[in-house]
């Protein structure tokens, strides 16, 4: 599709977008140019159909609005906390030749900045809505770049499926697409969530610090074989494959955070609980269950259907789980017939 931006839309619309979190498989963290977001390194994930955001954005009439007006889970955004956001739509407005305010309305049915992505799911769903109300024709690629600007893991749920994050050169190839589709593989992610409340330091504040690191080159270095395994892992459904580069390399970006200066700690005792048993059920009852951790205390453990319930029965006798969340692989950003407002 073209992209209409020599053209300002003549009127303002309204769009309901949910767009679904993703897992990194091998992570993104640093950047190379921090003003688009130009990553240090490809990356690959798992879009999630059962933890998501949901997004209804009505552009308003000249003169109807001074400011945006953003609300999210329930509660108004100020400027401080709403800065970053209005950032972003102002370079929609850009692309599209306007001047309008919005108001937006936007929900995450999993807690939001604890480490499962909501500014992966919450831009995919700003980006797409936005651009869909303006009637901006952008491709899934084009989208994918723009999404990239406001998170860089937004890049990947513009997608559906397995995803790889493209690092590129510049704004325009630094781009997101669908490896698989959602149904090539039913692997699960069972998310502990050990905490739910907001982390201090945010990944956006913590990818300025990776390049601090004594260790971060090292893991720069280590990515393209990585890559290269979990590439032959998800095409063969191979989860003994998968499971120990995953975890390997969640385990390497998250001793360039606590080495990098400050020092940047986000795991909990809960964590490293989690971890220890997931180990000692793979050594004593042969679970194939392996786990990965973003930007948060919380652990991504991937398992195929058969193993869910093991899973989860074995979590639940763990003091720091507070809730368990099951995900199949989902889709790309669906458009949606009923709005939040």
């Amino acid at each position: 599709m073209q992209v209409l931006e020599s053209v300002p839309p003549t009127a303002p619309g309204k769009a309901t977008v949910r767009a679904g979190s993703n897992i990194a498989f091998i992570k993104y963290w640093g950047v190379d140019d921090a003003t688009i977001n130009l990553p240090q390194n490809n990356s690959i994930s798992m879009t999630l159909a059962d933890a998501h955001t949901t997004t209804t954005l009505q552009w308003l009439d000249q003169g109807l609005a001074a400011t945006d007006e953003i609300t999210l889970d329930g509660t108004r955004l100020d400027a401080h906390r709403a800065a970053r956001l209005v950032r972003h739509l102002d370079r929609i407005r850009a692309l599209a030749g306007i001047d309008w305010r919005v108001r937006v309305v936007s929900q995450n049915n999993f807690p939001m900045a604890s480490g499962i992505a909501s500014s992966a799911s919450g831009f995919a769903a700003l980006t797409t809505a936005a651009c869909y109300a303006l009637g901006l024709e952008l491709s899934a690629t084009r989208l994918s770049a723009l999404a990239r600007r406001g998170s860089g893991s937004a890049s990947r749920s513009l997608f559906g499926g397995f995803v790889e994050w493209e690092r590129g050169q510049d704004d325009v190839t630094s781009v997101a697409h669908q490896l698989y589709p959602a149904e090539h593989w039913a692997l699960y992610d069972v998310v502990a969530v050990v905490s739910g409340a907001e982390k201090a330091v945010s990944s956006e504040q913590g990818h300025g610090l990776a390049a601090s690191s004594p260790l971060n080159a090292g893991r720069v270095a280590s990515v393209p074989q990585a890559l290269d395994e979990v590439r032959a892992a998800i095409a063969q459904r191979d989860l003994a494959r998968l499971g120990p580069v995953i975890e390997q390399d969640a385990l390497a970006m998250h001793a360039v955070m606590m080495t990098s200066t400050p020092s940047l700690f986000y795991w909990q005792p809960g964590t490293l609980e989690i971890i220890h048993a997931l180990h000692a059920w793979r050594a004593q009852d042969g679970l194939q269950a392996y786990f990965t951790i973003d930007a948060g205390p919380n652990l991504h453990i991937l398992c195929e259907e058969a193993d869910i319930v093991a899973v989860q029965t074995r979590l639940a006798t763990l003091t720091s789980v507070q809730q368990v969340i099951v995900s199949r692989p989902g889709p790309a950003p669906l458009l949606l017939d009923e709005p939040l407002f």
